[in-house]
């Protein structure tokens, strides 16, 4: 059974569909994204986190965020931080090299 990954920025329209759109077709997991501002593209919900076996937050407010809107599945769902700030646009290609070092590194030692 592939994993499912979401991926969480403010608004879902640089780096997390970015990391969406580098990872929709890889055969090793499904993935999706989501913000978590009301204008976001698509803004998280109860059931994108419930869909997730992981979540991949680029920044610790975006994990903040859905620890005071989802306290209970902030407490039960596995929820990485790449640690990557908003200054790339949208398929940037160093904002892909970075998503892709970053990620691998967290899928290789197992924590999403």
């Amino acid at each position: 059974m592939k994993k499912k990954n979401l991926f969480v920025y403010t608004i879902n329209r640089m780096r997390s569909a970015t990391a969406y759109e580098i990872y929709k077709d890889d055969k090793r997991f499904e993935v999706n994204s989501a913000g978590t501002d009301k204008m976001a593209a698509k803004i998280i919900s109860r059931e994108l986190i419930e869909w997730a076996d992981s979540v991949v937050v680029m920044e610790k407010h975006h994990r903040n965020s859905i620890r005071n809107k989802f306290l209970d599945l902030y407490k039960s769902k596995r929820i990485v931080c790449l640690y990557i700030p908003d200054e790339y646009d949208y398929m940037d290609k160093n904002l892909i090299g970075l998503i892709r070092v970053k990620f691998e590194e967290v899928m290789r030692k197992g924590l999403a």
